[in-house]
């Protein structure tokens, strides 16, 4: 399956929290947006990629608890990024000074 990507622009900017309850109104999708406003529908992965993940975040987990520092999140995580998109990478580590900088919110 590929991904779509749906231009919204011409009719409505999403503000973050817009966004936010986009994707828990439609929990059973795997959302993101791009910079330019696009929404983008990531189709779920097979068995191989989904197995390759589970490896990288757990390779990353261990690490990360050897190294303390900083945190380990998974796909299901969203990410606004300084140009305005908002992404889920297959895994990620933020460290621990960004982390504990954040909100509650953020």
């Amino acid at each position: 399956m590929n991904t779509v990507v749906l231009n919204l622009e011409p009719i409505a900017h999403l503000t973050d929290e817009q966004f936010y309850q986009l994707c828990i109104a439609n929990s059973d999708l795997n959302l993101e947006m791009n910079a330019t406003g696009e929404l983008i529908i990531v189709p779920p992965v097979g068995g191989e990629s989904g197995n390759q993940e589970a490896e990288l975040i757990t390779d990353l987990e261990i690490w990360n608890r050897q190294a303390k520092l900083g945190k380990v999140f998974s796909s299901s995580t969203i990410f606004i990024f300084p140009n305005g998109a908002k992404r889920s990478p297959d895994a990620a580590c933020v460290k621990l000074e960004r982390w504990e900088a954040l909100t509650p919110e953020q």
